[in-house]
């Protein structure tokens, strides 16, 4: 969900007014995930890093979350849309942090699409909590050292139990990931698109996806034949 500025700054317009047109785009994203039969879709929607943007510009996203979330909950029900946050979500102002708490309670029996917020998340943040969490379970002797896998870090993540994703869609033309499920991209095929977030439609997540269709994922391996 990149490019709300830079959106906004070629119009002349306040940078609140490209996070507000972001919103819009969500709404693109989540309705063209169902059309094209998506499963799951993870939105990086709110980053730690973005904390420490000027005081006025967080307030403003704030209050553009807790609208979102108030706004759309009904609808996203409606549609079958279960929504997750994951994050420290417990940094959220008050009005934030209780519409995400409803907006999962309020979704959580749906089942046509999840809708994966990630808020106040920092996938290095994420990775150090889970290995805190391991280090517990040793401590406590609910876990040996030997036995820490993969598996059992993936356990501890934010995201535990749901699928790696199978495509990571960059906006805005940039090129990194800027701390984002860095374990879980391991096999990620990544699609990069100059196309600023407000601007992003479902026509462009069609594209992406039918160019995702076209590849041959190896994990690894080697093509036999």
């Amino acid at each position: 969900m990149d490019g709300n500025g830079r959106w906004a700054r070629a119009r002349g317009l306040p940078r609140f007014r490209g996070h507000a047109a972001g919103m819009r785009a969500v709404r693109e994203a989540v309705e063209g995930a169902i059309q094209a039969g998506v499963r799951v879709l993870t939105l990086y929607a709110f980053s730690q890093e973005n904390w420490n943007r000027p005081a006025g510009e967080v307030a403003a996203l704030m209050r553009l979350l807790q609208r979102y979330l108030v706004k759309e909950r009904a609808e996203l029900q409606a549609q079958g849309v279960r929504v997750r946050v994951f994050g420290q979500t417990d940094r959220l102002p008050p009005g934030p942090r209780s519409a995400v708490a409803e907006i999962q309670r309020l979704t959580a029996h749906c089942d046509r699409l999840q809708l994966n917020l990630m808020i106040s998340y920092g996938s290095r943040a994420e990775i150090v909590r889970a290995a805190q969490r391991l280090a517990a379970r040793v401590q406590n002797g609910e876990l040996s050292p030997d036995d820490i896998t993969e598996a059992e870090l993936a356990s501890e993540l934010y995201t535990a139990g749901v699928p790696d994703p199978d495509l990571l869609i960059r906006t805005s033309g940039e090129q990194r990931i800027s701390n984002f499920m860095l374990w879980q991209l391991a096999y990620t095929e990544l699609y990069l698109t100059p196309v600023l977030w407000p601007d992003f439609s479902r026509d462009v997540l069609f594209e992406a996806i039918h160019d995702y269709t076209k590849r041959e994922r190896r994990f690894g391996r080697v093509t036999v034949g």
